[in-house]
Order: structure tokens, then C-alpha cells, then sequence
């Protein structure tokens, strides 16, 4: 007359209390047999009553048999035909509702013979999908099948993963994802279970190598896809390019119906990552990108010289330019000189000098260009050179300020001091540096 009960009474939602039989080894078909009841006086569910099978002290997996209402005692047979594990375990199980009850189990037999109930099966054909989709199994079961029996799809590696249940004789099944190759299925029919059918799991294609570069331009990028040696499974329905940016979150796919691809429309002096993915027929057939060849677009021609080139400060022997700012819209590469170019006339001969300027990051670009002549008039210009070409900007001149003058040249003295005269001779100064106004004796 002794029983397992739950008094679910005081208990919140979702409170556990389990009931593990002893490691159980028995080969070959046997039955579970036991008495359940579930009862509540409102007529709510107190709980849920489930049993699960644990293979190899694995996890318990979804639950093989459950129940959540009972009028009366009322008497369940689970039937296991184990053939792969070393030992099992069942496990009862109740899930608190919240609602006061009941939940009771009784005369729990481990029976080294079939349940009464062993219904025939129709044999599953193996089916193929690609690694990571949905299978899909039609089970039927017929003989001493009533329409309140639940037929379930296990996995012989899980024993026993019910996914998703039909009723009577019949059901549609969709495996899990991600399944193993060569995983054996089957259709149990509650309370006895057969395993018949194979779901194999061929992996989609992946390329062994990277792309190989062909040719590279400033704006494209010719690989040859290089895919004939691969990872996973055949046959190939199509391929792609996959290329992005190494900085960056951008990236584009192109079908490919060849075994070469010109890659247009890219930035110049800008690095690139390019992978080929592959499509195997079905659902779910196309591979991850294979490994990704790394390479740079060249640089192209800048698209214009330097704008709005001004005069700062002017002295007598330095002039302060400065000039817009720009940047790679501009230089159309990531290597670049900008040079100041200077000419002035200095002794009855024409100068001419290069700077390099290193202030081409700064927000207010500007150079000085020091070591001038006074009241000289300057040319200059920038020059913005990268590896592809150069431009040029439109020709300043300048004046510089006018400065003290060089040393009077005295060339004689004339005179007597008996006549109370002296006369001077002198020459202009070598270097005026600007205009002479006044000669003080």
C-alpha cells in the first residue's frame, strides 16, 4: 500500500523532484511498467510527471513519456530495446505548476520481457541533407496501435531525444540541426522503439587554398579561384567571390562562372581580403569562405594639385604659405610627398630649390621657406607627387621685404686742406635690398 508522492501544495513554479532507478544493463527488448496519478482538487495541473532515459550517465536529453493531468491510478509501459550503451538509467521526474495536488508513482517493474503493446514498423529510407539543415522522416507504425499512442523520432546516439511527437500510427519528424554524419534514426512507437534509417550528412565544400593573384590595377584586382582541391562534399553547383576590406565592415559576393574573375570598381592603395565559397546541391550547401587571399590595389593618379595657396607672413628673408587641406579623396594613395618648388633671381642668376614639406597631416597645413633675399620676388608651387604621378598647383609670387643694405663702396677722396674741401666718391651698395632713399656723409 506504500507509494512516491509529491505534496505540490506550498511549492512555487518550476520546483524538481527526481526518482533515479539503479544503472539498469538489460540487453535486448524489455518493458518498464509502473502506475502513475496526477491530481488536483481545482481541477489545475499540479505538475508535470516526466521520465527520461540517461545513456552513459549522459544528459538526460527531452523526456521519452510524460503526463500532466489524471483522474485515477492509471498504468503506463515503456518498452526499451537497448543494443549500443553500456548501462542506462531512468529517471522520474516532476515539474511543480504552482497549483496545489498531487503527483504519484507506484509499483515501479524493470520486466526482462517485451511490453504487451509491440506494434510493427515501416522501414525509413535513409535520407541525405547537408550538414547544420533539417531532416525530415515520414514514421508509420501499424498493429496494436490505438489513436492515444505518441510515436516519437530518437537518434540512437541520444537515446532516447524524442523531438517531436505524432499520434496513433503516424507522424512527421524534423530533425535537429547540426546532427552527426552517418547519425542512425528511428521512429519508437510509445511504448517500444526500433531504429531503421540513416541520415547522412554530407559537408559542404570549402576551398584548401586561397585565390591566386593574377594582376592587380588601381581600381582591379584579376585572381584565378584556385577551388580544385577541397574539404567536404561534391558535387559543385556554384561558385562566388567574396571580398572585403581588412579594415572595416564592408564586403561584397559575386557569382563566378569561371575559374578566373577580374574584381572592378575598388579603391586604390587600399588591402583587400578575397575568398572563394563553393555550393553543393541542397539546402544549406554552400561552405564557409575558403582561406582568404590578402592583397593591395595600386595606387592611382592624384586626382588634383593643391588648392588656395597663400601667403601667411612675408619678411625680408622668409615667406609662410599655407594651403587647403586635403586627404586620400585627393592623393588616391596612402604614400605621398608634397614638395614646395621655389625660384628667385639672386646675383644675375635665376635659383631654384625644392622642400619637402612635413606638416601634410596638419588641419592648417603651412610651410616657411627661410635663407631669402630682401625685395626679391619669389615663384612658388607645390607639388603633389604619389608613385602613379604628380599635379601641380597654380604659381604664387611673392615679394619679400625690403632689408638694411649692404656696405657703400668709397672709391676716392679729393681735396686739400689748405682749400677747407674734401670730395667723396662712392658706388651703389652690391645689394640694395630695396630702394635707396638717402646717402648720410
Amino acid at each position: 500500500g506504500s507509494f512516491m508522492l509529491v505534496n505540490t501544495s506550498g511549492r512555487f513554479a518550476g520546483q524538481k523532484a527526481h526518482l533515479l532507478l539503479p544503472h539498469l544493463k538489460e540487453n535486448d527488448t524489455h518493458c518498464i511498467d509502473f502506475h502513475y496519478y496526477v491530481w488536483s482538487k481545482s481541477g489545475s495541473s499540479p505538475g508535470t510527471l516526466n521520465i527520461y532515459v540517461k545513456v552513459n550517465d549522459g544528459p538526460l536529453g527531452s523526456p521519452v513519456w510524460n503526463t500532466s493531468i489524471t483522474a485515477a491510478w492509471d498504468r503506463a509501459e515503456l518498452a526499451i530495446s537497448t543494443f549500443w550503451p553500456n548501462f542506462y538509467q531512468v529517471v522520474f521526474e516532476v515539474v511543480t505548476s504552482g497549483h496545489p495536488g498531487y503527483v504519484a508513482i507506484d509499483e515501479v517493474k524493470v520486466l526482462g520481457h517485451p511490453c504487451t503493446k509491440t506494434p510493427h514498423f515501416l522501414r525509413l529510407q535513409s535520407v541525405e541533407v547537408n550538414a547544420g539543415q533539417f531532416a525530415t522522416f515520414q514514421c508509420s507504425a501499424t498493429g496494436g496501435t490505438d489513436s492515444g499512442d505518441r510515436l516519437w523520432l530518437q537518434v540512437s546516439s541520444f537515446l532516447p531525444n524524442a523531438l517531436r511527437s505524432g499520434v496513433g500510427g503516424e507522424g512527421e519528424f524534423i530533425t535537429e540541426r547540426n546532427g552527426k554524419h552517418g547519425q542512425q534514426w528511428g521512429c519508437p512507437f510509445y511504448p517500444y522503439w526500433d531504429y531503421s534509417a540513416f541520415e547522412r550528412l554530407p559537408q559542404p565544400p570549402v576551398p584548401i587554398a586561397p585565390p591566386q593573384l593574377s594582376s592587380v590595377g588601381a581600381t582591379y584586382l584579376w585572381i584565378q579561384l584556385n577551388a580544385n582541391s577541397i574539404n567536404g562534399d561534391g558535387p559543385i553547383i556554384q561558385r562566388e567571390v567574396e571580398y572585403r576590406t581588412s579594415s572595416g565592415s564592408w564586403y561584397d559576393i559575386q557569382p563566378v562562372d569561371s575559374t578566373s574573375y577580374k574584381i572592378g570598381h575598388l579603391d586604390p592603395d587600399t588591402e583587400y581580403e578575397i575568398s572563394v565559397l563553393l555550393t553543393r546541391p541542397g539546402e544549406g550547401g554552400t561552405g564557409s569562405p575558403g582561406p582568404a587571399l590578402k592583397t593591395r590595389t595600386k595606387c592611382a593618379d592624384p586626382m588634383r594639385g593643391p588648392r588656395k595657396l597663400e601667403v601667411v607672413e612675408i619678411k625680408s628673408r622668409q615667406i609662410t604659405i599655407c594651403w587647403e587641406p586635403f586627404g586620400y579623396n585627393v592623393t588616391r594613395c596612402h604614400r605621398y610627398n608634397l614638395t614646395v618648388h621655389y625660384r628667385y633671381q639672386a646675383g644675375g642668376q635665376e635659383q631654384v630649390r625644392e622642400e619637402v614639406s612635413w606638416d601634410t597631416e596638419s588641419s592648417h597645413p603651412q610651410h616657411t621657406i627661410t635663407n631669402l633675399s630682401p625685395y626679391t620676388n619669389v615663384s612658388i608651387k607645390l607639388v603633389l607627387m604619389n608613385p602613379e604621378g604628380r599635379k601641380e598647383s597654380q604659381e604664387l609670387v611673392v615679394q619679400t621685404d625690403e632689408d638694411v643694405p649692404s656696405a657703400v663702396p668709397l672709391e676716392s677722396i679729393q681735396g686739400s686742406t689748405f682749400e677747407e674741401k674734401i670730395f667723396l666718391q662712392w658706388r651703389e651698395p652690391a645689394q640694395t635690398y630695396g630702394v635707396i632713399t638717402l646717402y648720410e656723409v
